[in-house]
């Protein structure tokens, strides 16, 4: 074990647990905290202690006791503010500003910084009061501020549909401010990308299928992409590298979630961090490159040498699919045993019978399969 490195994970959802097994893999010794044990990163970490990962100064005196050489987080743009302030006053390894972090999750500064006239920008509105004149066209997309996870977000097609929705979209906002933004009618896609000294050396798009009835929730990632085509994967190249250019996202992970209209990719979100649903996993058996491994070695040691491997499955098709219910419901995974026990891989969240925890609080994850088609 590399006891001189030793890691601290902000929150342990599923996600930081993937990056949590990844560290301990290569040797180090991890550290989590979260406000509450309810998490299965908690179990796997070395160390657990709960800690609220907004609370800098407790997690600023936990290092300090630790002697731990980083602190990240994965999936989460609530915790990249917070890593990367708490690394710029301790001088540790980190990616980003805390202002580029910050501006990334706040929805009105990402769009703002990106301009009007920045190619896949998209209109916006930021509401401060419900009563505030909406200058947009119906349909378009309300949305909470600054939260994360689709929490809060409706398509909306008329005024009575605002009014309704406006509370909710708010209760979701730190800020209590609500963006609305212009309808994107095309098709979804996920795009994980890699920086190095402001160069995108890693695009892999993917189609992020939604469910029909709930605006925005992910069912399925599946790469490659079947809507994109050599000159739409140019444009999104360009397209994101300029954004990051204009972010100050010069090195590590980049995720960005589009959509297509008439071949134009436009921004829904972009922010310097690997994405919130394991797509790490399933681009690895599609290129061979662990983004998670290539992210920890770029931390530590400047060692990219991850993201040079060859790729390995590109002539091969793949889906990672979620298993979804409404919260405050037992998880049910019966209906999925056939599907699980034919994946390549999967992970459930919780065990059988165990009530499902609201975190988008419409229709939450329970776990996930990936499999090859």
């Amino acid at each position: 074990m590399n006891i001189n490195n030793k890691v601290l994970i902000l929150g342990v959802a599923s996600v930081q647990m993937d990056a949590i097994l990844q560290l301990k893999q290569m040797g180090y010794e991890t550290y989590a905290c979260a406000m509450k044990k309810d998490g299965p990163g908690a179990d796997v970490a070395d160390h657990f202690d709960i800690i609220n990962i907004l609370d800098k100064e407790s997690i600023i005196n936990h290092i300090k006791e630790n002697n731990i050489s980083l602190v990240y987080s994965v999936g989460s743009d609530l915790a990249m503010p917070v890593s990367s302030y708490i690394s710029e006053k301790l001088g540790i390894a980190h990616f980003v500003s805390e202002e580029t972090a910050r501006i990334c999750n706040n929805k009105d500064l990402m769009r703002l910084t990106l301009g009007e006239n920045f190619e896949g920008n998209i209109a916006f509105q930021v509401i401060k009061n419900k009563y505030d004149y909406i200058k947009l066209d119906y349909p378009f997309i309300l949305k909470p501020a600054d939260s994360q996870g689709q929490r809060g977000v409706k398509l909306i097609n008329n005024y009575d549909e605002y009014m309704d929705n406006y509370e909710n979209a708010q209760r979701y906002s730190r800020s209590g401010l609500v963006i609305i933004e212009k309808y994107i009618s095309g098709p979804e896609i996920s795009v994980n990308g890699y920086m190095i000294d402001g160069k995108l050396e890693y695009l892999i798009i993917s189609d992020r299928d939604t469910w029909t009835e709930y605006t925005g929730l992910i069912h399925k990632h599946v790469v490659p992409s079947r809507y994109v085509n050599k000159e739409i994967d140019n444009r999104v190249k360009i397209i994101v590298e300029k954004a990051c250019k204009k972010l100050n996202i010069n090195n590590g992970p980049v995720y960005s979630q589009m959509k297509l209209e008439n071949l134009n990719p436009y921004i829904i979100e972009i922010t310097p961090r690997l994405d919130g649903c394991h797509m790490w996993s399933i681009l690895n058996y599609y290129t061979g490159v662990n983004l998670l491994k290539l992210t920890f070695e770029h931390l530590f040691n400047n060692d990219t040498s991850e993201l040079y491997k060859e790729y390995k499955n590109k002539d091969k098709s793949y889906v990672l699919e979620f298993m979804c219910q409404k919260p405050n419901t037992k998880a049910n995974y019966i209906d999925y045993e056939n599907k699980i026990e034919t994946s390549i891989s999967s992970f459930n969240y919780y065990k059988q019978g165990e009530n499902i925890r609201p975190v988008n609080g419409t229709f939450d994850k329970i776990g996930y399969f990936i499999y090859e088609i």
